[in-house]
């Protein structure tokens, strides 16, 4: 009875913590879905269209030349936004961002916006599911969160340099492994480099494009898939000299 009494005060705090851990969770939830339901109430998708972009690239390009920073900030943080919430609209915003910055530049500040968004949402995915995931499938999950710890550098890379793999759902499924933060940040952020390049440029010419299709050639996705082979090489080699031994 003594031992129950003892025990007792130190499973309060715990008991708190789990369902303080889980008012949070609910929380965020509520935001995020919050946020997507305003988005798609309201529409607006239909401004992060080609069409649209062409349309109002006249007054883009004139409010940008007249206030550069504040177009800046705006454009980063709309481009968290869309990549934080995992919204539709994340190459067109590539494209506005080489027509109005310049190539480099425009590279440059939609590099900020998507390693930033994807980060909130690599983290958002941790934080609500992960765990769940892990008691429900752990049996399963263990053996790929090993593989994956030891070369999450490399396997990320790859998939963010292939687009045919898209950038929301390796965002969410990232934040379910045991990546570190700092090793997604850092292959996010070069990973993209290559399709936010190719996107940016392709913005210089906004008026000649009549088709993203016209963008992802299959000449510029396999060039793609093979800088994605290229970074997976170091790991295979490893697994290579790993079975010669």
């Amino acid at each position: 009875m003594i031992r129950e009494q003892m025990a007792m005060p130190n499973e309060i705090p715990v008991t708190q913590a789990a369902s303080g851990s889980n008012v949070g969770k609910i929380v965020v939830a509520l935001v995020i879905a919050g946020a997507i339901g305003v988005f798609f109430y309201f529409d607006l998708a239909r401004f992060l269209s080609l069409d649209a972009l062409k349309q109002n690239r006249d007054h883009l390009l004139a409010f940008t030349e007249a206030n550069f920073a504040t177009s800046v900030a705006l454009f980063i943080l709309t481009y968290i936004a869309v990549t934080g919430l995992s919204l539709p609209g994340a190459v067109i915003l590539t494209l506005a961002g080489g027509f109005l910055f310049g190539s480099v530049l425009g590279t440059l500040f939609v590099n900020l916006g998507a390693t930033t968004g994807a980060t909130l949402a690599f983290l958002a995915a941790r934080y609500m599911l992960r765990d769940w995931v892990e008691q429900k499938f752990g049996k399963w999950l263990k053996p790929l969160q090993q593989g994956f710890a030891k070369n999450a550098f490399s396997y990320l890379m790859t998939l963010r340099l292939i687009p045919l793999f898209p950038f929301f759902v390796v965002n969410l499924v990232s934040g379910l492994t045991r990546m570190n933060v700092s090793s997604y940040v850092a292959a996010t952020a070069l990973g993209i480099i290559p399709g936010s390049f190719v996107y940016a440029y392709a913005g210089r010419q906004l008026g000649t494009i009549n088709s993203l299709k016209e963008i992802a050639s299959p000449n510029v996705i396999a060039a793609f898939v093979l800088l994605g082979l290229l970074a997976l090489a170091p790991t295979i080699y490893k697994k290579f000299k790993t079975k010669q031994a």
